[in-house]
């Protein structure tokens, strides 16, 4: 009863039950403040302090999300900290065990108690004795004084040990350190003072020490240093090589003269256009002496009415503190004041001009460059030329005149070029062959300096001095010059000295008429002035035409880049040195490479040239005629083919052997070549030379044959086939051998007989009237049975009467030489279908123990292909272990001398490519040099 109440109560306080659209409903009223049901506004009066409500409900829960979010953040960080914590400190070492070596605190403050007390008590009883510290304030002076003197000892005996060669001895090192008395005690001062002005002194006594140690350090470390590099310089003079010497500055004239010697044989239009003295004359005028007498020194070779000058000299005038002559390509100096060395100097220039002229030639055009430098010479580069002639002796080339003239000419055409003319005095003028020649070449005479040599015989001479006085105004010759000159270059004797002619010319200008009358000024005489007017003119051409040259070579070098770039875009500028060089390289490392070839490929390849050198000897050698002897008797085959195979082992086959090694060697460099696909063309041409070349001269070693042939003897001795393999192998070659051969016998017989039924009527083929002729005798053959080798005369005679009778006259060599291919080919078809039926008889073989007799021929070519495997593995193990080092050696050497030959890489590196890096390394180098002189000149001056 009381249940059934309770359930009634709780259903009257019962809210009403919400459907979902019902809640909605409300929820949508309360936030938009309209009835959803009604459409209409609902009553304003209580429903927006619900809506504050809510919102300030909706805060305060956000509010509440984050202080849980904070807090859960705070107590897991921390959770997680402590453990990283504890698993750091768990990872530290136990450091436990310092404590039972540590002393605790207690014990370290009664320690530190005990030292201080220590301290004041030795303090206030030790008392330093006065005379114990100046005892030892001495000691330290004299300790010292001795470290200095030993010091100074030790620099002198090292002085003397380097720049003395005797073995005298070393100053004696005298020990100073004695002991004296110590000075007396400084009176007026107190114990304290005392103490402190010992200490200041024991520590500069200290640094002094020190100081003098570090000074006697460095100078043993000097010592050292030079005593290495004297060493060295020693040790290089012993191998005959010159130690390097220090990079000196370069004159201005050396400056010069190195542009020159790059502008040597330079064909280009702007090249060669430098100035320099150029000196022309006729033979014997004289130019040699003048040459000779600015140079101060006779350097040139001399021959009584002989040409001495064959080839241009280029000589290079300096100062410089000693008188010597260099050539450009040597280190040797000559000294100019010695006989000896004047009369090596001269020597070697006419070894050099003889050496010049070659292919039966009288002169040259290759230059001769020297260098003279001494005291007081003038700065000019000069060229001696052959002199002009005009009539040609018998021991002369044809063209010696003409050759002369243009050589002449050539170097007078530079129109920055100074003509030094040299005319002889004591001649007619209407006898001088070269003033027309200058008057050609630079006819307003701009750049000519004339020259008048042999006065003195001149004045002797001539009944009218006015005639001199002519030639020096310029009035005699049809020829223009800046200056006129007359000198005295000799008196006629070979062995006066420069000093005796120049004291000899200047006496006589003093005492000469012409200077004593007025009718030459003073400064066109003697050689001195001469060469002061030479060398004058040279430098103002120099400044005027140098800076027009450098950028004649600025924009030929902008246009050949130029041309590089739009050419050769891809391509580095490699002059002919630098591309022989990386050639080179490749074909070495490609020489190496012979050595990582297969073994199985080297046999392989062996026995390919093996069997091709030694096929036609087994062929026509050993196999035809053996089977011809026999006649089908076995044992008579054999027999003949052992005889004939002994005999080839022991005369030819080692050698042929040898020749297959060489051939194979060649192949597999030639496949080693053509394998680098990477490599440049322009190096082929090298790699093939050099390689062909060296295969020329390699040889092989001479006790390989020796070797060889034993091998080859043992080899073809073995008679006896022992597994299937090998019997199968052989009945292979034996079978390529028959067919590649019965292909060239049917060749041999169709050029023979003509071409046949097919060929006529497919392929528009004639045949002639011998071949038709052929092909009767042939038919005619074939009926008789071609399985002999020979006819018998009674077979020949039978065979020309039916040819007779059917119209056809052949005498009976004319069967026989028709008879030998159709017999071939007959017997290579039978010995062919033999070897096939020998393919399958290798059991038959082996069950008879080797005696079975119908595949003789197998046998025999087994043989053959054994003494070659045995030869192509012998050959194999001499390439690796010698052969391929000894050609690598021949290689080299051939590639040495290549490099050596620049006329050859020329010809080997040719091409627009290697002529244009050529043209661009040289233009680059005179135009560095051209800068580098300007640079100089615009200094100097």
């Amino acid at each position: 009863m009381s249940r059934i109440l309770n359930h009634r109560m709780r259903a009257s306080l019962k809210k009403p039950s919400w459907t979902p659209i019902d809640k909605r409903a409300v929820a949508f009223s309360i936030y938009t403040g309209r009835s959803l049901i009604l459409h209409k506004s609902l009553a304003p009066t209580h429903i927006p302090r619900r809506k504050y409500g809510m919102l300030v409900a909706r805060a305060v829960r956000g509010m509440l999300k984050i202080r849980y979010l904070l807090l859960g953040g705070a107590v897991g960080g921390g959770m997680t900290l402590n453990k990283k914590y504890a698993e750091w400190k768990d990872g530290l070492p136990d450091m436990g065990w310092l404590n039972e070596i540590l002393p605790d605190n207690d014990q370290w403050d009664k320690f530190t108690t005990t030292l201080i007390s220590a301290k004041d008590k030795i303090g206030d009883q030790l008392q330093i004795d006065p005379r114990l510290r100046e005892a030892g304030l001495a000691r330290a002076s004299e300790l010292r004084e001795w470290l200095s003197q030993r010091y100074e000892d030790a620099v002198a005996a090292a002085a003397v040990n380097n720049t003395t060669s005797s073995m005298e001895p070393a100053p004696k090192i005298v020990n100073n350190l004695q002991s004296r008395p110590p000075p007396p005690s400084a009176a007026g001062r107190t114990p304290a003072e005392e103490s402190a002005a010992y200490e200041k002194r024991i520590h500069s006594l200290q640094e002094e020490v020190l100081s003098l140690q570090a000074r006697y350090q460095r100078e043993l470390q000097r010592l050292e240093q030079e005593n290495r590099e004297l060493r060295q310089q020693n040790m290089l003079l012993r191998q005959g090589r010159q130690p390097p010497t220090k990079k000196m500055k370069r004159s201005l004239i050396d400056m010069y003269s190195s542009v020159l010697d790059e502008l040597a044989g330079w064909e280009a239009g702007e090249a060669g256009r430098l100035p320099r003295v150029v000196v022309v004359g006729d033979q014997s005028a004289g130019k040699t002496s003048v040459l000779e007498m600015i140079a101060q020194a006779r350097i040139f070779p001399r021959g009584a009415g002989e040409m001495c000058t064959r080839a241009p000299v280029k000589v290079t005038l300096s100062e410089g503190p000693y008188h010597v002559a260099q050539f450009r390509d040597s280190s040797r100096e000559f000294d100019l004041n010695k006989e000896s060395d004047l009369a090596d100097l001269r020597k070697e220039v006419e070894m050099r001009m003889r050496n010049s002229v070659r292919g039966g030639r009288t002169v040259s055009t290759e230059v001769i460059a020297m260098s003279v430098r001494g005291p007081g010479l003038p700065r000019m580069v000069l060229v001696d030329l052959p002199g002009v002639i005009s009539t040609q002796t018998v021991d002369m080339a044809a063209d010696t005149r003409e050759a002369i003239k243009q050589m002449t000419k050539q170097y007078m055409d530079n129109p920055n070029a100074i003509i030094l003319c040299i005319q002889d005095g004591s001649v007619d003028a209407e006898r001088s062959n070269v003033t027309d020649l200058v008057a050609s070449c630079d006819p307003q005479g701009k750049r000519t300096i004339f020259v008048l040599t042999k006065v003195d015989l001149a004045e002797e001479n001539l009944a009218n001095p006015n005639r001199i006085r002519r030639i020096l105004e310029g009035k005699l010759f049809p020829m223009k010059a800046l200056g006129y000159y007359a000198v005295v270059t000799g008196r006629s004797r070979k062995d006066d000295s420069i000093q005796s002619i120049r004291e000899y010319e200047e006496r006589f200008f003093r005492s000469s008429k012409l200077f004593k009358e007025g009718l030459v000024a003073a400064a066109q005489v003697t050689t001195r002035n001469l060469a002061m007017g030479v060398a004058d003119c040279f430098w103002r051409m120099v400044r005027d035409s140098v800076e027009q040259q450098a950028d004649a070579f600025k924009a030929m070098r902008f246009n050949l880049e130029t041309e590089w770039k739009n050419t050769f875009p891809r391509q580095r500028e490699l002059d002919r040195d630098e591309l022989f060089e990386r050639a080179r390289a490749e074909l070495l490392d490609q020489s190496a490479e012979l050595s990582a070839v297969p073994a199985a490929a080297w046999e392989q390849r062996l026995h390919g040239a093996l069997w091709a050198s030694t096929a036609e000897r087994v062929f026509s050698g050993i196999y035809l005629p053996s089977a011809a002897q026999a006649h089908d008797d076995v044992d008579k085959f054999n027999t003949s083919v052992d005889i004939k195979l002994r005999e080839w082992a022991e005369s030819e086959l080692a050698r042929q052997s040898i020749e297959a090694g060489r051939e194979a060697l060649r192949e597999e460099f030639d496949e080693l070549l053509a394998r680098s696909a990477d490599t440049d063309a322009v190096y082929e041409p090298v790699k093939k030379a050099a390689v062909e070349e060296a295969l020329a001269r390699h040889q092989w070693e001479e006790r390989a044959q020796d070797v060889l042939r034993v091998l080859q003897v043992n080899a073809l001795q073995d008679r006896c086939v022992r597994s299937r393999a090998e019997w199968d192998a052989a009945v292979a070659l034996m079978d390529t051998a028959l067919r590649e051969r019965l292909t060239a016998v049917e060749a041999d017989l169709k050029a023979l007989t003509g071409p046949g039924f097919r060929d006529r009527w497919l392929r528009w083929q004639y045949t002639s009237e011998e071949q038709a002729r052929r092909a009767e005798v042939r038919t005619e053959l074939e009926k008789l049975g071609s399985n002999r080798p020979a006819l018998s005369y009674d077979e020949v005679v039978a065979v020309r009467d039916n040819l007779r009778r059917r119209g056809v006259e052949v005498d009976n060599e004319y069967i026989r030489e028709t008879w030998r291919p159709v017999y071939l080919r007959n017997f290579l078809q039978r010995a062919q279908a033999r070897a096939r039926d020998c393919k399958k008889s290798f059991y038959l073989y082996s069950q008879q123990n080797g005696q079975e007799k119908e595949c003789c021929e197998v046998v025999m070519f087994w043989r053959v292909q054994a003494a070659l495997r045995t030869t192509a593995n012998a050959l194999r193990q001499q390439i690796a272990n010698r052969e391929a080092a000894r050609l690598d050696r021949d290689l080299r050497e051939v590639l040495d001398e290549m490099s050596a030959d620049p006329e050859l890489k020329k010809k080997l590196l040719s091409g627009r490519r290697v002529d244009l890096a050529e043209e661009l390394k040289r233009v680059r180098q005179v135009q560095e040099k051209l800068e580098e002189f300007i640079e100089a000149l615009n200094k100097e001056k």
